[in-house]
């Protein structure tokens, strides 16, 4: 049986004009991942990143080329159609959090549940309450997000990002405001996650997080310069050990 294609791009370019000057920011991009990998992108600053992030999370649209997320042809959906499909096929992860102050974690998570439309969730609050759960923050769910550790709020932000089921979880450089220790922990959570069977596709500049991965993508000028996967993966306890080796 054939794995499902979470995502597939075909000659994904995209080409941004300053005046006379073109940035060729990605050059035929080609792609494929399927339903249940762990994938971490890198390259160096301006290699293209973020703006592959900001395709596959249909959040930009290619100069040129097609994207398919979960079978859905993302190019000729409109404005309203584009913001139904992050809500119900993306969990977004990012740097920042982007959580709502003087709100409890629980009704953060709840969020997504609120604003979707199709009817899938009858009792956001204990799907909201589950998603916690897995996240290891059971004990805190009451907890407002300027009563949580840095760690712990970027937990609720994965929970968030779980709890409509999303067919693909986009992580931005979610461990990039976190010590070491806590980058390790939400580096071995993505682990546990993946185990479960999600997809995710993780965008990070510490190729020591990026060795939790399954699968590296490097890129390089826009191109995909390497993509090959991890034979020897990181575990949290090697994670750690290397930490106070180093410390």
């Amino acid at each position: 049986m054939t794995a499902k294609k979470v995502i597939e791009t075909k000659k994904v370019s995209r080409v941004f004009k300053n005046g006379e000057i073109e940035v060729h920011a990605l050059t035929d991009i080609d792609l494929i991942i399927v339903e249940g990998e762990f994938v971490a992108i890198m390259g160096a600053s301006g290699s293209g990143k973020s703006t592959l992030l900001n395709i596959l999370g249909c959040l930009d649209k290619p100069t040129s080329g097609d994207y398919y997320l979960d079978n859905v042809h993302v190019n000729m959906l409109n404005k309203n159609q584009l913001a139904d499909i992050r809500n119900q096929k993306i969990g977004f992860i990012f740097q920042s959090y982007n959580l709502l102050s003087r709100t409890t974690a629980l009704e953060n998570v709840e969020l997504p549940l609120v604003y979707d439309r199709t009817g899938r969730f009858s009792n956001s609050k204990e799907i909201a309450r589950q998603a916690l759960e897995l996240v290891g923050l059971a004990d805190r769910i009451y907890h407002r997000t300027n009563q949580l550790s840095g760690g712990e709020q970027q937990r609720v932000a994965i929970a968030r990002a779980l709890v409509n089921d999303p067919a693909l979880i986009l992580s931005d450089e979610a461990t990039g405001n976190l010590d070491s220790k806590a980058s390790i922990d939400v580096a071995d959570l993505f682990v546990k996650l993946n185990n479960k069977g999600k997809t995710i596709v993780m965008i990070t500049h510490e190729p020591e997080i990026a060795q939790f991965a399954k699968r590296m993508i490097y890129l390089r000028d826009g191109k995909v310069l390497t993509d090959e996967f991890i034979k020897n993966r990181s575990t949290k306890e090697q994670a750690l050990l290397d930490l106070e080796l180093t410390s």
